[in-house]
């Protein structure tokens, strides 16, 4: 991926080295491991538990301490594709009459406390919609070189892509209509809703994708592949077989590795956010 020239963000808050704790009560180390757990699934962090209070450790000296430069690298790295989203949603919300407002971009080590309450990196990036921010530890993308088998640049950047993609959501109301939708729902049905949101997600990160390209020229030779196969190891089906042995389709939140690589396809290949819409199809 060609990023080197591009521009930095101005919406990225480093929190890199702040050390949070959070003191759960009444659940003990139980509630902890649930919490965990849950995460560890990809459960909606709003849907967590949010008791106790939070102890923030930001000493100077800690969040001064001197970095890995290969580490400060990839914080410009995702403060360029961050830029980079911002100018191709912008440019697309024009032209639908609307207007796109930015998101902030947390980059975090270990635990963050957020809107959405208290999260580990163990969870991966995340977005919460009630403060508007993408949270991301770092650590993440060597889990998903090493874990998961999906290096490359541009497999990173289709992870912010992606958690941009529910921003945009959040910002044309479809986050709440769903929201709505799986209140009273039975667990497969808005499990089934939840899929219907995150394969969507997917299709908005082809968007980016396509309508970067043309504008600025970004991918290289390989670049769709190492999303493709990034899209393809975080499928729910590929994490269950992995973690418990077996797959249940039913508790599916975020889509079948094919689900996942069809939808980033569709936006990547045709570039038009009407072909996006995962809620009007019998077929994901």
């Amino acid at each position: 991926m060609r990023w080197g020239e591009g521009r930095k963000s101005e919406n990225v808050e480093d929190r890199r080295g702040i050390r949070v704790s959070r003191g759960i009560m009444g659940g003990g180390i139980g509630t902890i491991i649930l919490v965990l757990v849950a995460l560890y699934f990809g459960v909606d962090p709003t849907m967590i538990l949010n008791q106790g209070t939070t102890n923030v450790d930001s000493s100077p000296q800690d969040v001064s301490k001197q970095r890995p430069a290969d580490e400060n690298q990839l914080a410009d790295f995702v403060s360029v594709v961050l830029a980079d989203t911002e100018d191709t949603w912008h440019a697309l919300f024009l032209k639908s009459r609307k207007t796109y407002h930015e998101p902030k971009l947390v980059l975090f080590t270990g635990s963050v406390d957020s809107a959405c309450g208290f999260a580990q990196a163990a969870m991966g990036p995340f977005y919460c919609p009630r403060d508007q921010k993408v949270y991301i530890d770092l650590q993440f993308y060597q889990d998903l070189k090493d874990r998961f088998q999906a290096p490359g640049d541009f497999a990173q950047a289709y992870v912010i892509a992606h958690e941009i993609g529910h921003h945009v959501q959040n910002l044309l109301g479809i986050s709440e209509k769903v929201r709505e939708l799986r209140q009273g729902a039975r667990e497969a049905e808005a499990n089934a809703l939840s899929v219907r949101l995150e394969l969507q997600a997917d299709c908005l990160a082809g968007i980016w994708a396509y309508h970067a390209d043309r504008v600025k020229n970004i991918l290289e030779e390989g670049d769709i592949e190492e999303a493709l196969k990034a899209a393809s190891s975080i499928g729910d089906d590929r994490l269950q077989k992995q973690t418990r042995g077996y797959i249940v389709p039913d508790s599916f939140t975020h889509g079948s590795s094919e689900q996942r690589v069809r939808w980033f396809r569709r936006g990547v290949e045709t570039g038009d956010f009407a072909q996006c819409n995962t809620f009007d199809t019998g077929s994901l």
